[in-house]
Protein backbone atom coordinates (compact mmCIF):
# COMPACT_ATOMS: atom_id res chain seq x y z
CA UNK A 1 0.00 0.00 0.00
CA UNK A 2 2.50 2.58 0.43
CA UNK A 3 4.39 1.56 -2.80
CA UNK A 4 0.84 2.57 -4.59
CA UNK A 5 0.86 5.60 -2.46
CA UNK A 6 4.52 6.96 -3.41
CA UNK A 7 3.77 5.91 -7.10
CA UNK A 8 0.78 8.09 -7.05
CA UNK A 9 2.73 11.07 -5.28
CA UNK A 10 5.89 10.96 -8.02
CA UNK A 11 3.31 10.81 -10.88
CA UNK A 12 2.00 14.29 -9.97
CA UNK A 13 3.38 16.56 -12.92
CA UNK A 14 4.45 19.74 -10.30
CA UNK A 15 5.79 21.73 -13.49
CA UNK A 16 2.68 21.66 -15.05
CA UNK A 17 0.59 22.89 -12.00
CA UNK A 18 3.18 25.75 -11.51
CA UNK A 19 2.25 26.85 -14.68
CA UNK A 20 -1.03 26.76 -15.21
CA UNK A 21 -1.10 28.60 -11.29
CA UNK A 22 1.28 31.62 -12.74
CA UNK A 23 -0.88 31.65 -15.99
CA UNK A 24 -3.90 31.77 -13.60
CA UNK A 25 -1.88 34.66 -11.53
CA UNK A 26 -1.21 36.60 -14.46
CA UNK A 27 -4.70 36.84 -15.99
CA UNK A 28 -5.87 38.09 -12.90
CA UNK A 29 -3.35 40.81 -12.49
CA UNK A 30 -4.76 41.62 -16.03
CA UNK A 31 -7.84 41.47 -15.44
CA UNK A 32 -7.56 44.12 -12.43
CA UNK A 33 -5.43 46.37 -14.04
CA UNK A 34 -6.56 49.71 -15.13
CA UNK A 35 -6.09 50.44 -18.74
CA UNK A 36 -3.38 52.75 -19.54
CA UNK A 37 -5.13 55.89 -19.82
CA UNK A 38 -6.32 55.07 -16.22
CA UNK A 39 -3.03 54.47 -15.08
CA UNK A 40 -1.56 57.71 -16.80
CA UNK A 41 -4.41 59.75 -14.74
CA UNK A 42 -3.67 57.53 -11.43
CA UNK A 43 -0.21 58.82 -11.58
CA UNK A 44 -0.75 62.43 -12.57
CA UNK A 45 -3.19 62.58 -9.33
CA UNK A 46 -0.30 60.68 -7.09
CA UNK A 47 2.11 63.53 -8.76
CA UNK A 48 0.05 66.13 -8.03
CA UNK A 49 -0.87 64.88 -4.51
CA UNK A 50 2.69 65.30 -3.57
CA UNK A 51 3.77 68.29 -5.07
CA UNK A 52 1.05 70.04 -3.44
CA UNK A 53 2.45 72.28 -0.35
CA UNK A 54 1.52 71.03 2.79
CA UNK A 55 -1.74 73.03 4.25
CA UNK A 56 -0.64 75.24 7.48
CA UNK A 57 -2.90 74.55 10.30
CA UNK A 58 -4.83 78.61 10.39
CA UNK A 59 -4.95 77.92 14.50
CA UNK A 60 -0.38 78.04 14.70
CA UNK A 61 -0.70 81.12 12.43
CA UNK A 62 -3.12 83.38 14.69
CA UNK A 63 -0.94 82.63 17.56
CA UNK A 64 1.14 85.67 18.98
CA UNK A 65 4.20 84.70 20.82
CA UNK A 66 4.91 86.56 23.69
CA UNK A 67 7.31 87.25 27.32
CA UNK A 68 5.56 87.28 29.83
CA UNK A 69 6.66 89.78 32.74
CA UNK A 70 4.99 90.62 36.22
CA UNK A 71 4.79 94.32 37.60
CA UNK A 72 3.16 96.19 40.14
CA UNK A 73 1.48 92.15 40.93
CA UNK A 74 -0.42 92.89 37.26
CA UNK A 75 1.05 90.82 34.27
CA UNK A 76 2.28 91.88 31.40
CA UNK A 77 3.19 90.44 28.10
CA UNK A 78 5.23 92.18 25.07
CA UNK A 79 5.92 90.26 21.58
CA UNK A 80 8.99 88.22 21.72
CA UNK A 81 10.12 89.45 18.36
CA UNK A 82 11.24 92.73 19.93
CA UNK A 83 12.85 91.24 22.52
CA UNK A 84 16.42 90.76 22.64
CA UNK A 85 17.04 89.16 25.56
CA UNK A 86 16.16 89.11 29.30
CA UNK A 87 19.12 90.62 31.39
CA UNK A 88 20.07 90.02 35.46
CA UNK A 89 20.28 93.32 36.43
CA UNK A 90 23.30 93.59 38.54
CA UNK A 91 23.95 97.39 39.21
CA UNK A 92 22.81 100.70 37.48
CA UNK A 93 24.26 103.79 37.03
CA UNK A 94 21.60 106.75 37.58
CA UNK A 95 21.37 109.33 34.61
CA UNK A 96 21.09 112.81 36.19
CA UNK A 97 18.69 115.16 34.23
CA UNK A 98 16.75 112.36 32.54
CA UNK A 99 12.51 111.73 33.54
CA UNK A 100 11.48 110.27 36.84
CA UNK A 101 10.39 106.86 34.98
CA UNK A 102 14.63 106.24 33.42
CA UNK A 103 15.96 104.37 36.23
CA UNK A 104 19.73 104.91 34.81
CA UNK A 105 22.43 103.02 32.52
CA UNK A 106 23.62 99.64 32.71
CA UNK A 107 26.30 98.01 30.77
CA UNK A 108 25.20 94.98 28.53
CA UNK A 109 28.81 93.03 27.00
CA UNK A 110 29.63 97.06 26.60
CA UNK A 111 26.51 98.25 24.87
CA UNK A 112 24.67 101.05 27.03
CA UNK A 113 21.54 100.56 27.69
CA UNK A 114 19.01 102.79 29.33
CA UNK A 115 16.59 101.02 31.79
CA UNK A 116 12.57 101.97 32.02
CA UNK A 117 10.74 101.29 34.91
CA UNK A 118 6.70 101.05 33.26
CA UNK A 119 5.50 101.77 37.01
CA UNK A 120 6.17 105.25 36.66
CA UNK A 121 5.75 105.97 32.91
CA UNK A 122 2.33 104.20 33.42
CA UNK A 123 1.80 106.33 36.80
CA UNK A 124 0.88 102.96 38.60
CA UNK A 125 1.33 102.57 42.50
CA UNK A 126 4.66 102.15 43.61
CA UNK A 127 4.32 98.53 45.20
CA UNK A 128 5.73 94.98 43.66
CA UNK A 129 8.35 93.03 44.40
CA UNK A 130 11.43 94.61 46.38
CA UNK A 131 13.99 92.20 44.34
CA UNK A 132 13.83 93.91 41.24
CA UNK A 133 16.84 92.21 39.18
CA UNK A 134 15.54 91.40 35.84
CA UNK A 135 15.61 93.83 32.63
CA UNK A 136 13.58 92.54 29.39
CA UNK A 137 15.69 94.38 26.84
CA UNK A 138 14.31 95.33 23.53
CA UNK A 139 14.31 97.12 20.52
CA UNK A 140 13.17 97.94 16.99
CA UNK A 141 16.83 98.16 15.56
CA UNK A 142 17.05 101.92 15.65
CA UNK A 143 15.70 102.46 19.66
CA UNK A 144 16.90 99.90 22.58
CA UNK A 145 16.37 100.08 25.94
CA UNK A 146 15.58 98.13 29.05
CA UNK A 147 11.88 97.44 30.93
CA UNK A 148 12.50 96.49 34.35
CA UNK A 149 10.27 93.85 36.10
CA UNK A 150 9.53 92.39 38.89
CA UNK A 151 9.62 88.96 37.52
CA UNK A 152 9.72 86.91 34.54
CA UNK A 153 7.49 83.72 33.93
CA UNK A 154 9.22 82.98 30.53
CA UNK A 155 7.96 82.59 27.04
CA UNK A 156 4.40 81.86 26.23
CA UNK A 157 1.85 81.57 22.44
CA UNK A 158 -1.66 83.37 22.61
CA UNK A 159 -4.53 82.77 20.26
CA UNK A 160 -5.01 86.31 18.26
CA UNK A 161 -8.82 85.85 18.72
CA UNK A 162 -8.33 85.18 22.29
CA UNK A 163 -6.66 89.20 22.71
CA UNK A 164 -9.41 91.27 23.93
CA UNK A 165 -10.38 95.35 23.83
CA UNK A 166 -8.79 97.00 26.58
CA UNK A 167 -10.92 97.39 29.47
CA UNK A 168 -11.97 100.85 30.77
CA UNK A 169 -10.06 100.25 33.82
CA UNK A 170 -6.99 100.99 32.18
CA UNK A 171 -7.45 104.72 31.73
CA UNK A 172 -4.89 107.33 31.26
CA UNK A 173 -0.95 106.81 29.58
CA UNK A 174 -1.24 102.88 29.96
CA UNK A 175 -4.05 102.82 28.01
CA UNK A 176 -2.43 104.09 25.57
CA UNK A 177 0.14 101.63 24.72
CA UNK A 178 -2.43 98.65 25.29
CA UNK A 179 -2.68 95.69 22.38
CA UNK A 180 -5.41 94.50 24.07
CA UNK A 181 -6.26 91.50 27.03
CA UNK A 182 -6.43 88.09 27.22
CA UNK A 183 -9.16 86.09 29.41
CA UNK A 184 -6.48 85.50 32.01
CA UNK A 185 -6.09 89.23 32.58
CA UNK A 186 -3.07 89.28 30.93
CA UNK A 187 -2.27 92.49 29.54
CA UNK A 188 -0.52 92.80 26.02
CA UNK A 189 1.45 96.01 25.37
CA UNK A 190 2.01 97.58 21.92
CA UNK A 191 5.77 98.02 22.04
CA UNK A 192 5.70 99.44 18.72
CA UNK A 193 3.81 102.31 19.25
CA UNK A 194 6.17 102.40 22.88
CA UNK A 195 9.57 102.37 21.02
CA UNK A 196 7.77 105.27 18.69
CA UNK A 197 7.27 107.79 21.87
CA UNK A 198 10.16 110.42 21.47
CA UNK A 199 9.90 110.16 25.70
CA UNK A 200 11.93 106.97 25.49
CA UNK A 201 14.55 107.71 23.21
CA UNK A 202 16.94 108.40 26.07
CA UNK A 203 20.13 106.98 25.04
Amino acid sequence: MNKIKANSVSSIDWAAIHHRLEQTAGALEQRFAPAPEEKKRILRERASTLAREPKVDQADQARLEVIEFILAYERYAIESRWVREVYPLKEITPLPGTPSFVLGIINVRGQIVSVVDLKKFFDLPDKGLTDLNKVIIMGDGNVEFGLLADAVPGMRHIPCDEIQASLPTLTGVRAEYVQGLTADRLIVLNIAKILADPAIKIC
